[in-house]
């Protein structure tokens, strides 16, 4: 059976707007990061978001088994821990540059799942972009720890692409406000210690609130909605256009600039994430 092209329309645009809405919310946070710390910009997202998921999908009022809770609880783990260890990594890391080496996450399950030659020259692309985002042209050296952070971050990144699908058969809708409340058990006690009573302060919590929804309560629940409606290695690819939308996003909150070079490289990502959908919409 051929897949008719409609049939991937609504996923593709909830994960590109997914990626708008959370990579501006991510540059909002690190605004924010003199005043809580990353951790504890973590611990408002997560926990906002959790407390507007469960609000709005009410998962108590379906029983679930100890599998299904079992897959809700890893998809949730990876999700905080994403969460926590990117902000880790934006403290010394350019939001654009952070997201490259995090996508290599969602370009390993992409490569895992691919079999046909013209998916792995648009991987092939989508890698010559990342590598061009990377300032390896530059005199200025990435911190190596914030590296580590975000490298780790796209590890969870890649099991929270394969432990979402299985939560999402697993839980349908709730799924999200399910895992985003384990994300918020295994971050809170991490932003509590780091910031305190400085996590109360009322423009702090509403600061918090605002990147909750923008960072985490929309654009998790538009991805639950695509990742079981279209082919993983399709998502993970099409999640390529992540870096030229955080370089975006960092331009007039953060004041970070792309180099021409990372330009060109967003080019690329972006034609390597159009090829790979539009392959997808012909795959049987």
């Amino acid at each position: 059976m051929t897949e008719r092209p409609a049939s991937l329309l609504l996923p593709v645009a909830a994960v590109v707007a997914a990626m708008v809405s959370i990579q501006s919310g991510a540059a909002f946070a690190k605004t924010l990061f003199p005043i809580v710390g990353p951790a504890g910009m973590t611990a408002l997202r997560v926990g906002f978001a959790a407390l507007i998921l469960l609000a709005l999908r009410r998962p108590w009022r379906r029983s679930l088994s100890a599998r299904e809770l079992g897959a809700i609880a890893l998809y949730g783990a990876a999700l905080g821990l994403m969460n926590l260890l990117f902000y880790l990594s934006l403290r010394t890391v350019p939001l654009g540059i952070a997201v490259a080496i995090e996508f290599t996450g969602p370009l390993a399950v992409a490569l895992w799942g691919s079999r046909r030659p013209a998916d792995l020259a648009w991987i092939g692309l989508a890698v010559l972009g990342l590598v061009g985002l990377l300032p390896l042209h530059e005199t200025a050296a990435i911190d190596p720890l914030g590296a580590a952070l975000a490298l780790a971050a796209g590890g969870c990144w890649a099991l929270y692409i394969v432990f979402g699908q299985a939560a999402g058969r697993a839980g349908g809708p709730s799924a999200v406000a399910l895992g985003m409340s384990v994300a918020a058990l295994l971050v809170a006690p991490v932003g509590i210690w780091q910031a305190g009573a400085d996590l109360l302060v009322p423009a702090t919590l509403a600061a918090g609130l605002a990147v909750a929804v923008l960072s985490s309560a929309l654009p998790y629940s538009l991805e639950m909605f695509a990742l079981t409606r279209m082919p993983r290695p399709a998502f993970g690819v099409l999640m390529s256009l992540e870096p030229a939308i955080a370089a975006l996003a960092a331009m007039p909150l953060l004041g970070e600039v792309p180099s021409p070079v990372q330009w060109g490289a967003i080019l690329c990502v972006s034609a390597a994430s159009i090829g790979m959908t539009v392959s997808a919409r012909r795959r049987s």
